[in-house]
């Protein structure tokens, strides 16, 4: 096992408190408004019939989009390019979307940002 080169501050709490969890919540609250306010009218109209938000605690920031049903799925779907972008101008390249259809009509997709073309 090595030691960590940073000093013992710099190091993240070995156990996360309820304050690091509301900075959490407001990190990610402030990050989908800042996206939802950067797109477009389709994209926000696509967005608002979805439940989605952004969470920052996974390996990426990553946009989590549940679909109601397979139509809007497949909308939001054919419009991944446009939220891409969004997402990539507001928070990272690295940024990851995954797109949930209902429960009962399959599984959802992982798609980074880097791996879609952008135009």
């Amino acid at each position: 096992m090595t030691r960590p080169s940073l000093p013992p501050d710099d190091l993240p709490p070995l156990q996360e408190t309820q304050q690091d969890r509301m900075l959490y919540r407001q990190l990610e609250s402030y990050a989908g408004k800042s996206f939802y306010e950067a797109c477009d009218g389709v994209t926000q109209a696509l967005l608002v019939k979805c439940e989605w938000f952004i969470t920052t605690v996974a390996i990426a920031p990553t946009l989590i989009i549940n679909c109601p049903d397979m139509h809007t799925n497949r909308r939001i779907l054919n419009h991944i390019g446009a939220i891409a972008t969004y997402l990539e101008q507001q928070l990272s390249s690295q940024a990851r979307i995954r797109v949930c259809p209902p429960e009962e009509m399959g599984e959802p997709i992982e798609i980074r940002v880097d791996e879609i073309g952008i135009y």
